[in-house]
C-alpha cells in the first residue's frame, strides 16, 4: 500500500451565509505542483481543501494541501506461516 504525506500550501475561510470557502495559496506553491494534461495541452493544479477542527487566530476555517506519494523503502519480508506436517509444526516462508 502506498503512503502519502500531506503538504500544506495555504488556508481559507468560510464565507458567512454561503457554502463558499475563500482560499489563499502562494503562486509559487501552485506552480510547483502544476502538471500538464496531454489530452488537452492545458496545465492543471490539484489540491484538497479540508475543514480544520478549530479556527486559527486569524479566523481561518480551512486548510489547503496536496498529497505527495512517499518513496517506499525495501519491501518487508514475507511473514512466516505455520504449516502442520504430521505431528510437527514447520515454519514456511512464501
Amino acid at each position: 500500500m502506498a503512503n502519502f504525506e500531506k503538504v500544506f500550501i495555504g488556508k481559507g475561510k468560510k464565507i458567512d451565509g454561503y457554502d463558499i470557502v475563500r482560499v489563499t495559496v502562494p503562486l509559487e506553491a501552485l506552480q510547483a505542483i502544476a502538471y500538464n494534461y496531454e489530452d488537452t495541452g492545458k496545465d492543471y493544479v490539484t489540491f484538497e481543501v479540508a475543514k480544520m477542527k478549530d479556527e486559527d487566530q486569524f479566523g481561518r476555517t480551512h486548510s489547503c494541501y496536496y498529497s505527495k506519494k512517499l518513496e517506499s523503502a525495501a519491501k518487508p519480508a514475507p511473514k512466516a506461516k505455520k504449516k502442520s506436517i504430521g505431528k510437527r509444526n514447520v515454519m514456511v516462508t512464501s
